[in-house]
């Protein structure tokens, strides 16, 4: 699964390097972005040829839910399943996106302590999550817009840490993702496939970003590999 993540750069560097647009106003680097919190995603505009960047919160919501309590719990959809399950499967064959990140974090248990690890792809250069988007009326008819993020099997740097691994897209396949005449449900998912190990590395961080509330470089700075306690006897 992808349960947080890092977006450390800011919004005009993002657009530059997605080709995209946005209204947004400018926002602070993030170094750990937590779920049901807004974050930036791209889409094609339908009748244009441009992308353009929003913000929407994370933690999808399906157009047809009575109410949006299920978000928390939606926050990644598994490949295998999106196409079949009905909180996705629309999404999956229409509203698709990218989820802008530079590196997004795991945990693994040692005993009974949970270590946190940071995963990059080439040294912490920007990258695309494989997201699904959806908008939710509430009962007042305000829309909102919330986002899911793909998850597939793992490689192996990620399998070291999890079994799961958040889907990340290549730069040369954004173009077919996000294209909304693309409906072959079978041709997309076979694009959600265990992103290169070659071009990723992990090392371990603090557990500063254990805590919500911790949101700054620190996060994700390498520190010493923990270490296994020897039994007593």
């Amino acid at each position: 699964m992808c349960g947080r993540y890092r977006l450390s750069r800011r919004k005009q560097i993002i657009e530059e390097h997605f080709d995209s647009v946005s209204d947004e106003e400018d926002w602070s680097p993030r170094y750990n972005i937590a779920p049901t919190q807004p974050v930036p995603i791209i889409r094609q505009h339908p009748k244009e040829p441009r992308r353009e960047l929003s913000l929407v919160r994370w933690g999808l919501i399906p157009w047809w839910a009575k109410d949006s309590s299920g978000a928390a719990r939606m926050i990644n959809a598994r490949s295998e399943t999106a196409s079949t399950l009905p909180a996705f499967r629309d999404a999956l064959k229409s509203r698709r996106c990218l989820v802008p990140a530079d590196g997004f974090y795991e945990w693994k248990r040692a005993g009974k302590v949970r270590h946190p690890y940071c995963f990059e792809v080439n040294n912490g250069e920007l990258f695309a999550f494989a997201g699904l988007w959806d908008r939710w009326k509430d009962l007042s008819g305000k829309a909102i817009e919330t986002c899911s993020i793909l998850t597939t099997n793992p490689n192996a740097v990620t399998s070291t840490i999890h079994d799961r691994m958040p889907a990340i897209l290549t730069p040369d396949s954004y173009d077919l993702w996000l294209d909304p005449g693309f409906v072959d449900v079978t041709a997309i998912s076979k694009m959600l496939k265990p992103y290169a190990a070659s071009s990723m590395r992990c090392y371990p961080v603090s557990a500063r970003v254990n805590h919500v509330a911790n949101d700054d470089a620190e996060c994700s700075v390498p520190v010493e590999p923990p270490t296994e306690q020897a039994g007593l006897f």
